[in-house]
């Protein structure tokens, strides 16, 4: 039974003398090998019962009752637990969509399209100036720090002087702290210097 690609096996009881798809006696399985892994339902019951009178199974009914335990139980052998694995419970649909949900909405809102090819070329083109200024006002700094080379310590030192200058100027004129360091700052620069 089934379709294509999509088989799907019945297990049955049939008389011998009939034809191979004509009346069956009773149905006492079936086999989906279209899944991983494959879906065996026999109920071992009836299976049991009708190897008892002797029914004589095919090779692949055979084959399945070994991997439910079934023929085993009926030879008396050990194992008849079966190797049958079974799938993992699915998760509810309703579960599934929300954890989509919030998975859509954790990601990151810019960038999740792709500009056209002109608009990179032309946010690239507006962005290339701006980068150049920035370099040259990074390197300047940067070599004045060098020329200097003064300690890490004594700057500290300085600095923590500055400030208590600022607190104490802003405490005598009784004026706020952030006025007193604006007016303050340009002292403060040539002091570092």
């Amino acid at each position: 039974m089934g379709k294509i690609r999509t088989p799907y096996f019945r297990i049955v009881i049939t008389d011998s003398r009939k034809a191979r798809n004509g009346l069956s006696i009773e149905e006492i399985g079936r086999y989906v090998p279209g899944q991983e892994p494959s879906i065996i339902e026999v109920n071992s019951e009836r299976a049991l019962y009708w190897l008892g009178v002797g029914a004589q199974p095919s090779e692949a009914v055979e084959a399945l009752l070994k991997v439910t335990g079934d023929w085993q139980k009926f030879k008396g052998l050990p194992g008849t637990e079966g190797t049958l694995r079974f799938a993992a419970a699915k998760p509810h649909k309703s579960v599934a969509y929300e954890a989509a949900v919030k998975a859509a909405a954790a990601e990151p809102a810019e960038g999740a399209t792709t500009m056209k090819k002109k608009a990179q070329e032309k946010l690239a083109a507006m962005s290339e100036p701006a980068k150049a200024e920035a370099v040259s006002e990074v390197s300047e700094p940067a070599a004045v720090a060098t020329e200097s080379e003064v300690p890490a310590q004594d700057v500290a030192a300085e600095v923590s002087s500055v400030t208590e200058e600022v607190v104490a100027v802003a405490e005598a004129t009784e004026t706020p702290i952030a006025e007193a360091v604006v007016e303050e700052a340009p002292v403060a620069e040539t002091q570092a210097e």
